[in-house]
């Protein structure tokens, strides 16, 4: 038995923990990704020390950041990258003893204390601000769609989509195929956008033709086949591509997002193109739904959307226009050294496209005295809430906020162009900014329970705090135009998905560039107008004739001989003909005529208005009538003591006699209508 002293037991322990721990990149990863997501928490600019963490942070994530140190300082691979300086920790921890003294030198202002006003960015877009079209020109809801979907790209998405499904059928797929064109590509994405506005349980519902609820558009527009052989086969990128890219899995070569890359660059390129944002823009993120296992789709508890792919969207504050956006796929994805939520808004924003002076807002996941700094360099101003454990960030000065301090409270510290505030509603709000003063005498109004009743009151509120609770919103408006008519629907392949996504930016775009230059629409006449071009068919339809509409016109006169009577006056109706092309019989249909077996005249009476009714009650005019046509060969009506048969007939005054019939299966009841 192999003995080992003290010190090699002690290595072997920890060997086995660090194999554990961190048996591959991938858990890594997924550790650093539930940071970020699950904790919204982001190391690069989050405050990792002990004390702080266990103070400020939840037990779980304090635990996970303790034992992710514990491993890595045994590895020594505790290092702080910026660019190509590393940082020790035993360095880092005395600069961070330094910003402690630091910082305990400050004290917090009050709403008494003057501001001074920051330097004031001027606003310098690189265009006019707006739509970047002609409002003298004719827009439709079809030519504002092509701007992002153009036929070029239709047809790049035609041919990849046409060799994916050669491809399918090579393998021993089982279904008929024909090429696809790019008119009906748009064809199919119409019927998408129709299914986003029309909700059926299913797929195959909308080609249902044997229920009440059936739905005519979808037919005869494709067949069911066709359109399920075309979502199976769509494609953004050629698959002898993706086959070269699939081999460079694990590699840095290898991309991601290679699948979707050439139809979401075109799509992130006409976004910035075709219009210009107004000053004030926000950045947040936005969940495409997916529970795929690509290693990209990321679990975020505070959205309504929890599992799905995560993107980074720079979005117009005034209407909800997306600028802009990038598909996260992994910690790799920024690798700059300043952290994810630094270098995601920093991606997003471009000097030489938007220019100068822009407002940017975030949430407490992207501020961080560091970004608010650089940007403000790059010669934008930012605004957002904040966290008391980010790095530079003001936590142990004096005179701060405390749990007793009366609701309205503000505390305020400016650190160059950066103001802090500090404000008591419910609870402590944070928010930091480059763009306006501490307090401006500013107010907002809040319900208060008194002893008898609720009461509105007005609090104190400072700048910053109203100008992000006004201009946040935008991303989140974004999201709630896409959700009205989103494509969105269960697919089997993850990629679709984000096709999808990419169709519902692409609609709703287009929809507030059409508001901004037309503004005569609603959002959904847009969509039910952008359908209907699509998929090249009248929005109007003509109304169907019901049988009340219409009353046929004999084409010859109605004979006297009984003999005759059947078919006499059975010619072709003049409106039928030239409107349905049906004969007079087929307008009018057959009714049968009914066997009785008659005692007496008053039965015979009796039997008469009846059948008389009956006919009222199926739709027949009031002018139509039953009369005997013979009894046995003898006269028209027969006597009280026949017992004999009488044949009955339908006679309408509109169109002439009609079928009669001696089946006894049918006596007793008249079978079929006929169109008044």
């Amino acid at each position: 038995m192999t003995r080992y002293t003290s010190e090699e037991a002690l290595q072997l322990v920890l060997d086995s923990d660090e194999e554990f721990t961190f048996s591959s990149e991938e858990e890594e990863d997924s550790d650093n990704e539930r940071l970020y997501f699950e904790e919204r928490l982001d190391p690069g600019v989050d405050i990792s020390d002990e004390n702080d963490v266990g103070c400020s942070l939840s037990p779980l994530t304090a635990t996970h950041t303790k034992s992710a140190r514990s491993n890595t300082d045994r590895n020594q691979k505790d290092y702080k990258g910026d660019g190509d300086h590393q940082t020790p920790v035993a360095k880092r921890a005395k600069t961070n003893i330094q910003t402690s003294n630091k910082q305990s030198t400050l004290s917090w202002k009050t709403e008494t204390d003057i501001d001074m006003v920051p330097q004031t960015l001027r606003f310098l877009p690189a265009r006019e601000p707006g739509p970047q079209l002609s409002p003298a020109d004719a827009h439709t809801p079809l030519s504002l769609f092509k701007m992002f979907f153009s036929e070029n790209a239709v047809s790049t998405l035609c041919h990849n989509t046409n060799a994916q499904a050669a491809g399918a059928i090579a393998k021993g797929r089982k279904y008929k195929w024909t090429d696809i064109s790019i008119s009906e590509m748009y064809r199919y994405i119409g019927l998408l956008f129709y299914m986003a506005m029309v909700k059926m349980s299913s797929i195959s519902d909308y080609w249902r033709q044997d229920s009440l609820f059936s739905l005519p558009f979808p037919a005869t527009i494709m067949s069911r086949d066709r359109y399920r052989t075309i979502s199976w086969n769509v494609h953004m990128s050629h698959p002898d591509a993706d086959k070269e890219n699939d081999r460079k899995r694990g590699t840095p070569e290898h991309d991601r997002l290679f699948r979707v890359k050439p139809l979401m660059d075109t799509i992130r390129h006409v976004c910035k193109a075709i219009y210009h944002p107004k000053i004030n823009l926000a950045v947040d993120e936005r969940m495409v739904a997916c529970k795929a296992h690509t290693g990209m789709t990321q679990y975020m508890k505070a959205k309504p959307t929890r599992w799905g792919f995560k993107l980074f969207v720079l979005a117009d504050s005034s209407n909800g226009y997306t600028l802009d956006f990038s598909v996260y796929t992994g910690k790799n994805n920024f690798p700059s050294g300043h952290g994810l939520s630094h270098d995601a808004v920093t991606s997003l924003l471009d000097c030489k496209v938007l220019g100068s002076g822009y407002h940017v807002y975030m949430d407490n996941f992207y501020t961080s005295p560091k970004l608010l700094k650089d940007l403000f360099a790059m010669k934008f101003g930012a605004c957002g809430t904040y966290r008391d454990n980010r790095k530079d960030c003001p936590r142990d000065a004096t005179n701060s906020l405390s749990k007793k301090s009366a609701r309205g409270s503000i505390r305020w510290i400016r650190d160059g162009p950066l103001v802090f505030v500090k404000w008591m509603d419910t609870r402590e709000v944070s928010v930091c900014s480059t763009i306006q003063s501490a307090y401006t005498g500013d107010t907002a109004k809040r319900r208060v329970k008194t002893q008898d009743a609720w009461r509105t009151k007005t609090f104190p509120c400072p700048a910053p705090v109203i100008a992000y609770n006004k201009h946040m919103g935008g991303v989140d408006l974004s999201d709630q135009l896409l959700q009205y008519y989103t494509a969105q629907h269960k697919t089997m392949k993850w990629y679709r998905k984000i096709f999808l996504h990419f169709l519902d930016i692409a609609a709703t775009n287009a929809f507030l560039i059409h508001k901004e230059l037309c503004g005569n629409m609603t959002h959904k006449q847009f969509m039910e107008q952008l359908i209907a071009e699509l998929c090249g068919v009248s929005q109007k339809v003509a109304p169907k004739q019901t049988s009340s509409d219409h009353v046929p016109v004999p084409g010859a006169e109605l004979g006297s001989d009984a003999k005759n009577i059947c078919t006499v006056g059975r010619k072709i109706c003049v409106l039928c003909k030239g409107q349905l092309g049906l004969q007079f019989d087929d307008c009018q249909k057959t009714v049968y005529s009914q066997m009785i077996s008659m005692q007496s005249e008053q039965e015979i009476t009796s039997s008469r208005m009846m059948a008389s009714d009956c006919l009222l009650s199926k739709g027949f005019p009031a002018a139509c009538r039953i009369r005997a046509v013979s009894r046995s060969g003898e006269g028209p009506s027969p006597g009280p003591d026949d017992n004999a048969v009488l044949k009955c007939q339908l006679v309408c005054p509109y169109g002439g006699s009609l079928y009669h019939s001696t089946d006894k299966a049918l006596s007793g009841k008249f079978v079929s209508r006929s169109y008044p």
